[in-house]
This record gives structure tokens, C-alpha cells and sequence, in this order.
């Protein structure tokens, strides 16, 4: 967060429920940050604070996201200007489509079974991946299917075209 604020950039960073914050004017000068109180106002524009481990004078703005009845994120924001708890909620939400991005590519793609070491057939390896993942999105868009259910379905098919007539010939003797 600090060498991102030194860059002169805006971030939203999740902070995790047991980091340990500094609200002004709190009664104990660091506590969880599940633990924090809340008013009304604090819940709609968010609230000032101070990380421990971090410089006093770098500052941050702490909102409490619902995401469930179960489960609440809290994120950080070096932009105080910030007021709208919908707007991180919505920041939140391109946060876990990047997150469902890198688990598809490496459940399906194979990006992680990679034994090149040159750089160049990494980078190919990679670029293929890609390519790969973007044709079965795209087919699972088209066909109101799971990526997921893409991929099985492909593999059910050569399984099937494969046992009416095998590419392989055995030969019993």
C-alpha cells in the first residue's frame, strides 16, 4: 500500500478481520478491526484510521462490506475523498472477477504444467493458455453454460467419437 501511495496511485486493498488498527479517538489505541464501533455515519462514508506497522502519518479509510449474512470484508482506500459504500462494493466485485480468472486458467488451461525454461516458450505456453481460456468463456457465454461444464462437455464428446471408433487400433491376440 505505501509503495503504491509513493506512485501517486489510488488503491483498494481488503484488510484482513484481525489486523490491528488505531481509530481516532478510540479508548485502546489498537484493536482488531472486527472489533471496531460503528456509528451510522461511519457505515455510510467510511472511517478514518491509522494500520499499525504503518507511518502515522499515512491514513487510510476503512469500509465495512456486507457480502453475506456470513461474511463481511472490511477495505482500506487511500482515496479520503471516497464516501459511497457502493462504489467499493462495486470495486470489490472487480476484485473477485480477477480472482475468478486465475483459478479457470489454471484448472483448465494447464498454465501451472509448464516445463519449458526459455523465456520465449514460457511466454508461448502462457499466450496459449490465454487463448485457450478466452475460446471456452466465449462458448460458455454463447451456450448459457458454465466454463466449467465446457470443458467436461468437450472432453465427454472425443470420449464418445473415441469408443465408436477408436484412432488407435489394438490388436488382441
Amino acid at each position: 500500500m505505501l509503495q503504491i501511495k509513493k506512485i501517486g496511485k489510488i488503491y483498494y486493498c481488503p484488510l484482513k478481520d484481525n489486523r490491528q488498527v488505531d481509530a481516532s479517538g478510540a479508548s485502546k489505541p489498537y484493536q482488531r478491526v472486527d472489533s471496531l464501533a460503528w456509528t451510522k455515519e461511519e457505515e455510510q462514508q467510511g472511517k478514518v484510521i491509522k494500520i499499525k506497522g504503518f507511518p502515522a502519518e499515512h491514513k487510510v479509510k476503512v469500509f465495512r462490506v456486507a457480502l453475506s449474512t456470513q461474511r463481511t470484508d472490511y477495505v482500506v482506500t487511500n482515496e479520503m475523498e471516497q464516501d459511497n459504500p457502493e462504489v467499493v462494493h462495486d470495486l470489490c466485485g472487480f476484485r473477485w472477477q480477477v480472482e475468478q480468472f486465475h483459478r479457470e486458467t489454471k484448472q483448465l488451461t494447464g498454465i501451472e504444467g509448464n516445463q519449458c525454461r526459455r523465456a520465449r516458450l514460457v511466454r508461448n505456453h502462457i499466450g496459449c493458455a490465454m487463448l485457450v481460456w478466452v475460446r471456452l468463456k466465449q462458448v460458455a457465454l454463447e451456450t448459457e453454460r458454465t466454463i466449467y461444464r465446457v470443458k467436461h462437455d468437450l472432453l465427454d464428446e472425443y470420449l464418445r467419437q473415441q469408443i465408436k471408433s477408436p484412432g488407435v487400433q489394438m490388436c488382441l491376440a
